[in-house]
């Protein structure tokens, strides 16, 4: 594995560089041959599994830092890296690989009656940055999925994951070297300069075409604030899952569970329970002790004290909370009208779910809850990318311009038309 190149310079200097090598990239990547672009994402894949040695060495350098500065555990989850996660890493640039490639496809076309006929055709946004914290696998993640779409990355990634992102991004190089596409294409901003990321959003003399934020409040603020040129928004996943009076309680236990603690510290986990107050007697009591007995804290209003003694007070900071750990608030509502109003209020617009056999109250939810993803009978932690058969992610974009939801190679596309005529003038 190479070692990652260092740009020398100061900060300004060296992202405007970047800047002027991620645009060279992008005008050659748009031409690109699909074959080219999908055998880099398979000799990326070959090259993290031949690295993971590596790999392991550098997320521990970052992790006993992590430790040192006491970071809490769900951080440290993110942060962590093994070999399991590596192969998923590299299976997911394989996954990138066998989709079909966006740039060129016809979205539309049709005949006018003058007999032009227009196309609407599919082409790459340019160069995307892409600023993220602590999840070093997003390396992989959105270097693939710009790249499979035509478009040159820039990526900044936290100071916290800097070494295993290094050791990562080498590995796309690698790729991009081996199917001779300029390796360019995939830039790892070298530095942990925070200025780096004010350059980005300023758009490096006009080189950056879209941000991609992905991280916490403060970061996404911040791009949303500073940024000029177009943002992917993702904010925060305030998830919630509704129990419905018509849920069943069997299957929506293991759900619930699921859904909270399978991960607790990414962002489709989910942080707040909303149970109906008609819901059959024992229902809310149980699913309170799945989530204590699974090692989740509760913190809930009087209804979820009342039926377990190990219940914490809730506090009003504690509805619109992303805990990203193992902690979930818990409210009782009047049906399902008042569960859509109180996501309505403290919701993020991510992820939520209702459990329900009842058709009716189940489509009214997904008709009236304005979420990205919006879920029936099934975990929140299915909000992702490669769970929606995308390959991978660059992330879960809230907004409702351009790409709402998994952020994926199609989403990575803008279109131009195409029109063909034959002679045809406009008349006066």
């Amino acid at each position: 594995m190479n070692k990652p190149e260092r740009i020398e310079g100061d900060t300004v200097s060296t992202m405007r560089e970047m800047g002027r090598r991620a645009r060279a990239a992008a005008a050659e990547l748009a031409l690109a041959r699909p074959d080219h672009k999908d055998a880099a994402l398979r000799a990326a894949a070959a090259a993290l599994r031949a690295s993971s040695d590596a790999i392991l060495e550098a997320n521990e350098i970052d992790l006993d830092a992590a430790r040192s500065a006491g970071r809490p555990s769900a951080f440290i989850d993110r942060l962590t890296l093994n070999r399991d996660r590596i192969e998923g890493i590299a299976k997911g640039l394989e996954a990138i690989a066998e989709l079909d490639d966006p740039v060129g496809a016809t979205i539309a076309e049709w005949r006018r009656p003058n007999n032009l006929k227009i196309e609407r055709v599919r082409t790459p946004l340019g160069v995307i940055g892409v600023i993220f914290e602590s999840r070093p696998n997003v390396t992989a993640d959105a270097g693939g999925l710009c790249m499979k779409a035509g478009n040159a990355a820039i990526l900044r990634g936290g100071s916290e994951s800097i070494n295993s992102s290094r050791a990562i991004h080498a590995c796309l190089k690698d790729g991009l070297r081996e199917a001779e596409l300029p390796v360019d294409a995939i830039q790892l901003v070298p530095t942990t300069d925070r200025a780096a990321v004010g350059e980005m959003l300023k758009g490096l003399d006009g080189a950056i075409d879209v941000i991609v934020p992905r991280g916490g409040k403060s970061l996404v603020a911040r791009v949303e604030e500073e940024a000029r040129v177009p943002v992917f928004a993702h904010l925060e996943g305030i998830c919630h899952v509704y129990w419905d009076r018509g849920a069943d309680i069997d299957d929506a236990i293991p759900i619930l569970v699921n859904s909270k603690m399978r991960r607790t510290g990414i962002c489709g986990a989910a942080e707040c329970l909303l149970v109906d107050k008609r819901a059959p007697e024992g229902h809310l009591a149980a699913a309170v002790k799945a989530l204590l007995d699974a090692g989740c804290e509760v913190h809930g209003d009087a209804d979820a004290q009342a039926v377990d003694s190990r219940v914490k007070p809730a506090t009003e900071a504690d509805w619109g909370k992303e805990f990203l750990d193992t902690i979930i608030a818990v409210k009782t509502v009047d049906g399902v009208d008042e569960a859509i109003a109180h996501i309505t209020r403290y919701g993020s617009q991510h992820t939520d779910c209702i459990l329900t056999e009842c058709y009716g109250t189940a489509e009214r939810f997904i008709k009236r809850v304005d979420s990205a993803i919006v879920l029936h009978n099934a975990s929140t932690q299915f909000a992702d990318g490669g769970e929606f058969g995308m390959g991978a992610e660059i992330g879960i974009a809230t907004g409702k311009l351009h790409a709402r939801g998994p952020v994926g190679v199609e989403q990575l596309t803008s279109f131009k038309y195409v029109v063909r005529g034959s002679g045809q003038t406009r008349p006066t």
